[in-house]
C-alpha cells in the first residue's frame, strides 16, 4: 500500500499463517501476503519479513518452492514455526522429526531476557505448539534464547551486526490467542523493524474503494446476501461506492437459517434506503436437494451450487444480461484458507463461496469480493466505519449454509473406518484405557468423526467425551490437550454437563429435513436468548450449537460450543458461561479450539428450556 510502512508476510500454507498479518495489521501496521518463491523485487521497501508456519517438512520432497535470496534482504526477519525450520537449514542447521510432537499449550522459558522480541516477556509463560519437527542442530552464530520442556530451541537469535543477519526464529505460534504473550512478542518484532503504526479500517475505506471501481468498470453487481455479518458489510460497501442503481441483492431462505435471522437483516437494510434487495424462499428446493446426503463435504458442496442455481434462476426472471453484471460474495480470507485457496494450504473445508463453480466463474474475472483480503475483526471495524448498528455489526458469525453444517446426518450405521475403544493407543503402545485409568477420569470413544486441525493440517477422526462428573476447567483444558496429542484417533474431545447418564449415545439415523432443522432452530435460539438475557451475548463470540446424531435415552445430544475470537481463525476459551438449568451450571465454561467442544449436554437436563 502506498505511503504506508508495510511487513510481508511469506505464506508457507499453514492453516495460522494468515493470523500472522491480521495480528500485525491489528499493531497498526499493513501488511502484504506474498508467496515464498517470490523475487526480492517485489519485496523491495519492505520494512520487515515474516516466515509464516506450513504443514509441510522443510526436507520433504513436496516442500513448498522457495527463493532463498529473500534472506539477504537487508531487513529484520522473524521465522515462525516452518519458517523458523527452514531459515536454520537454509544456514546450515538441521531439522528433524522431534522425539515429542507438540500440540497444544507449553510454557516458553525464555533464557535470554536481553533478546528484542522477548523484551517484557515473564520468565514462564504460555505459548502454542503446533508441530512434529523440530530444529536439532543450531546454524553458526546462532544462540538459543527460549526453550520449553519439550523442545530445547523453541527461540533463537542470530548474532550480526549485519542489517540481512537480523534474524530471529520461533518454533511457537505467537499469531494464536493461546499464545498469552504472542502479541508482545509481534509487536517487539514489529518495534524492531521501525515500521510506523498508521494502518486502521479509516485508511483502507479509500483503497479498497478504487479496487472495487476499477475491478467492477461499468458492468453492474449481483450479490448473493446470506444475511450474515460479512455479507451485510459488503451490500453496505457495495452501495456506498457504486450506488444502488449498479448493485442488487438477493437474499436466499436455503431453510436452515437462524431463527428471525432473514428477517432482522432485511429490515434493517431497507430501513437504511436500500430497496435493491430481493428475497427469495428457496427451502424446499434445497432440502430436496440434501435428501438422503450424510457426508459433511457432500452436503456443503451441494448447497455451494444451489445458491448459483437459484441466482441463475433470479437473474433470468429479471432478464439480467450475465455479460453486463458480476456476482459478488461476502467472503473474508478464512474461507479462502480453510477451503485449501492459498497455494500451500491444506483443505480443511469446502465453503459454500469456493466450490469448484465459484472457482470456474472467478478465473473468468466474473467475481467480485470486496471483503476477501479482511478477516472477521478488519470487516466489523470496516461495518462500523460504514455506519452499520453496532448490534447488527457484533451478531454472532453465522456461516452461509446456515444450520446446514451443524446438523450432523447419519444412515444409523457404523462404519468400517471407525476406531473401537480397545483399540485407541498412543505412540508409545500405553492404551487410552490405560490413560484414563491413571488419571482418574471416565469416558467414551464417540461413534461418530469430526473435522478438525492439528498440525496445520486437516483430520477427521473422533471425538472423546469425558463423563467424569465436576472436573475443574483446568483439568478439562490438561486433558483435552493429552487427549488429542497422544492418541491419533482422537481429535476433539467433549465434556459432559450435568447428571452423568450410565448410557452409552446410541447412534440413529439422522438427515437433512426440515423438522431436524427445526429442532435445531430451537435450541439454537435457546442459547441465543440465554446470552442476550444474562448480558453475555457480545461477550462470548460465538456458540454454535450442533445437533448430533447420537441419542441418549431417545434423547437428542446436542453440544454447544462457547468459543471467543475475533479473526474467524482461532478460538478460545469463553470463560463467561452460567447454569442453563438447575441441575447443569456451566461456570467459568471454556471452549478450547483444535481439541475441545465444551460444554456437551445430552438436552435430556436441559427440561426448564427444552420440550422435545
Amino acid at each position: 500500500m502506498k505511503n504506508v510502512d508495510t511487513i510481508a508476510v511469506l505464506d508457507f500454507g499453514g492453516q495460522y499463517a494468515h493470523l500472522i498479518a491480521n495480528r500485525v495489521r491489528r499493531l497498526g501496521v499493513f501488511t502484504e501476503i506474498h508467496s515464498p518463491a517470490a523475487p526480492v523485487s517485489e519485496l523491495e521497501g519492505v520494512k520487515g519479513i515474516i516466515y509464516s508456519g506450513g504443514p509441510n517438512s522443510v526436507y520433504a520432497e513436496d516442500a513448498p518452492e522457495y527463493n532463498p535470496e529473500i534472506l539477504d534482504l537487508p531487513v529484520p526477519k522473524l521465522g515462525i514455526c516452518y519458517g523458523h525450520q527452514l531459515i536454520a537449514q537454509q544456514l546450515g542447521g538441521h531439522v528433524e522429526p522431534g522425539k515429542v510432537k507438540e500440540y497444544g499449550i507449553a510454557d516458553l522459558i525464555v533464557g535470554d531476557e536481553k533478546c528484542p522480541i522477548l523484551k517484557g516477556l515473564p520468565k514462564a509463560s504460555p505459548m502454542w505448539m503446533s508441530h512434529g519437527d523440530q530444529v536439532t542442530k543450531l546454524p553458526e552464530a546462532y544462540r538459543i534464547v527460549a526453550s520449553t520442556k519439550d523442545c530445547e530451541i523453541a527461540a533463537v537469535a542470530f548474532d550480526s551486526d549485519k542489517p540481512e543477519r537480523q534474524i530471529f526464529g520461533i518454533q511457537f505460534h505467537p499469531e494464536v490467542t493461546h499464545s498469552k504473550f504472542g502479541m508482545k512478542l509481534l509487536e517487539n518484532f514489529v518495534d524492531f523493524t521501525g515500521a510506523q503504526k498508521t494502518w486502521n479500517m479509516k485508511s483502507y475505506l479509500p483503497l479498497i474503494t478504487e479496487r472495487i471501481k476499477e475491478q467492477v468498470k461499468d458492468r453492474k453487481v449481483f450479490l448473493l446476501v446470506s444475511g450474515g455479518v460479512d455479507s451485510t458489510v459488503a451490500f453496505v460497501l457495495l452501495n456506498r461506492v457504486l450506488g444502488p442503481e449498479k448493485v442488487l441483492g438477493l437474499h436466499v431462505d436455503n431453510g436452515m437459517m437462524r431463527l428471525g435471522e432473514s428477517q432482522k437483516i432485511m429490515e434493517f437494510l431497507k430501513a437504511e434506503g436500500m430497496n435493491n434487495l430481493k428475497v427469495r424462499d428457496a427451502s424446499e428446493h434445497f432440502l430436496e436437494k440434501l435428501k438422503g446426503v450424510t457426508a459433511p463435504e457432500t452436503k456443503r458442496g451441494i448447497i455451494g451450487k444451489e445458491f448459483l442455481t437459484v441466482k441463475d434462476e433470479e437473474m433470468a426472471k429479471l432478464n439480467l444480461d450475465p455479460n453486463q453484471w458480476m456476482m459478488a460474495q461476502g467472503t473474508i480470507y478464512p474461507d479462502t484458507i480453510e477451503s485449501g485457496g492459498t497455494k500451500n494450504a491444506d483443505k480443511i473445508k469446502t465453503h459454500h463461496n469456493r466450490v469448484q463453480e465459484v472457482l470456474d466463474l472467478m478465473e473468468k474475472g466474473l467475481v467480485l469480493e470486496p471483503l476477501a483480503d479482511l478477516y472477521k475483526d478488519e470487516v466489523r471495524a470496516l461495518g462500523e466505519e460504514l455506519g452499520i448498528p453496532h448490534n447488527l455489526v457484533w451478531r454472532h458469525p453465522f456461516p452461509g449454509p446456515g444450520l446446514g453444517v451443524r446438523l450432523l446426518c447419519s444412515e444409523g450405521k457404523l462404519t468400517d473406518d471407525l476406531v473401537k475403544f480397545e483399540d485407541v493407543r498412543d505412540t508409545a503402545g500405553q492404551s487410552l484405557a490405560e490413560y484414563l485409568k491413571a488419571n482418574n477420569i471416565a469416558g467414551r470413544l464417540l461413534p461418530i468423526k469430526s473435522v478438525g486441525v492439528q498440525g496445520d493440517g486437516r483430520t477427521y477422526a473422533q471425538p472423546f467425551l469425558i463423563t467424569t462428573p465436576g472436573l475443574s476447567w483446568k483439568d478439562c483444558e490438561k486433558f483435552s490437550t493429552e487427549l488429542a496429542n497422544r492418541f491419533k484417533a482422537i481429535n476433539r474431545v467433549i465434556y459432559q454437563i450435568g447428571s452423568v447418564v450410565d448410557e452409552a449415545p446410541k447412534l440413529v439415523e439422522q438427515f437433512a429435513t426440515r423438522g431436524n432443522f427445526d429442532t435445531l432452530r430451537k435450541f439454537d435460539n435457546i442459547c441465543t436468548e440465554f446470552l442476550q438475557a444474562n448480558d453475555l451475548y457480545e461477550k462470548i463470540w460465538q456458540m454454535p450449537v450442533v445437533l448430533t446424531p447420537l441419542r441418549v435415552q431417545n434423547k437428542p445430544c446436542v453440544v454447544m460450543r462457547p468459543v471467543n475470537s475475533s479473526e474467524a481463525m482461532t478460538a478460545n476459551f469463553a470463560e463467561r458461561m452460567y447454569a442453563l438449568d438447575q441441575d447443569s451450571q456451566l461456570t467459568s465454561e471454556r471452549e478450547k479450539s483444535n481439541h475441545i467442544w465444551r460444554p456437551r449436554a445430552t438436552m435430556a437436563k436441559i427440561k426448564h428450556h427444552v420440550k422435545v
